[in-house]
């Protein structure tokens, strides 16, 4: 069986270029870029833990990162002003036999 995945809001800011970078380019691989700090990811649990150790790995003191889990109520409830293709809900495809 496969592990339910959800959508997380991931911001960061990090204060030197490099480090940017590398995060930047590390989300890529995750999800889709919404702002050049934000991202929207779809993981289960096991990718999100992953994800979060790479990006500590990355990150230094000053650095700052959020994850934030959004239930399916609330990716609902999303308003995308002006850009209605931001939070297309993708539902897993399941086939009964």
């Amino acid at each position: 069986m496969a592990e339910q995945k959800n959508y997380y809001l991931i911001s960061y800011d990090i204060r030197d270029p490099k480090r940017w970078r590398k995060a930047y380019q590390l989300l890529k691989g995750y999800g889709e870029t919404l702002q050049y700090s934000i991202f929207r990811c779809r993981l289960s649990q096991r990718e999100r833990e992953k994800l979060r150790w790479e990006l500590e790995k990355i990150l230094a003191q000053e650095d700052s990162l959020l994850i934030a889990g959004l239930c399916d109520r609330c990716v609902e409830r999303i308003q995308a002003c002006n850009r209605p293709e931001t939070w297309p809900v993708q539902q897993d495809q399941f086939l009964v036999f």
